[in-house]
């Protein structure tokens, strides 16, 4: 069976505010119903461990995903969701992918942290896929290379764009820019439209530009998992 990891954000709150923010519910739960419901088996988990937050926004959709309205009636996946695994306590090379859902909570837990980056090195280095949706790839910030050069250097992302963050008012409530930041880091960071889908595939590198990008790339990340299977087969 094919195994896939999902790590989330434990950062609840925006600094300076009454916001509550946290992993954005579309970004989870489609992805993992995407996996699920290709026979593969989800471990959830977060950078502390422990109750996922929920970003409070993603739940007032009008209508909800209906992956959202699935997750609500899941007793298995709210379990899950309420009991989190530590990242930093798994040995992610066990699991065939790497996603990392956005949510604005990702900006404070996201960059610059230990346990994340040794995941998506030790993945990428072996091989195996990452996929990272909305504000989930400012886990790629402060990742190195052997080198000392910047894992997504050089590399084809996408990401929740400047403009986005401008259209939903957080762009002054946010630590920094995460477009800006990734093309200083020397990403070649690719942008479709405001809020529309948009994913980029960089070998085993995949990653979607917003909420709406989480259907089509899950399914690139099993159909990618599927080529891999039949390469091997």
């Amino acid at each position: 069976m094919t195994h896939i990891l999902i790590v989330t954000t434990s950062h609840t709150r925006i600094p300076g505010s009454d916001d509550r923010t946290g992993v954005w519910f579309e970004e989870l739960a489609t992805p993992y119903y995407a996996f699920i419901d290709a026979g593969c088996a989800v471990t959830l988990a977060s950078v502390r461990g422990g109750e996922i937050p929920i970003d409070g926004r993603s739940l007032a959709e009008t209508p909800l995903p209906a992956s959202v309205q699935r997750f609500h009636e899941d007793e298995a996946a709210l379990e899950a969701a309420h009991h989190s695994k530590p990242v930093d306590e798994l040995t992610v090379t066990d699991y065939d992918a790497l996603f990392l859902p956005g949510g604005h909570g990702t900006m404070w837990d996201f960059p610059n942290n230990p346990a994340l980056a040794a995941a998506i090195v030790a993945m990428l280095d072996d091989g195996r896929i990452v996929a990272s949706v909305c504000h989930g790839p400012a886990a790629f910030l402060g990742v190195h290379r052997i080198d000392g050069s910047p894992l997504i250097k050089g590399r084809s992302i996408t990401c929740f764009t400047d403009s986005e963050e401008a259209a939903v008012h957080l762009d002054d409530k946010v630590p920094f820019l995460l477009e800006a930041t990734l093309r200083e880091a020397g990403a070649q960071v690719s942008v479709g439209p405001d809020f529309a889908p948009h994913i980029m595939e960089d070998g085993t590198l995949l990653t979607g530009q917003n909420p709406k990008s989480s259907e089509p790339l899950a399914q690139a990340v099993v159909a990618a998992l599927k080529a891999k299977r039949a390469q091997a087969a």
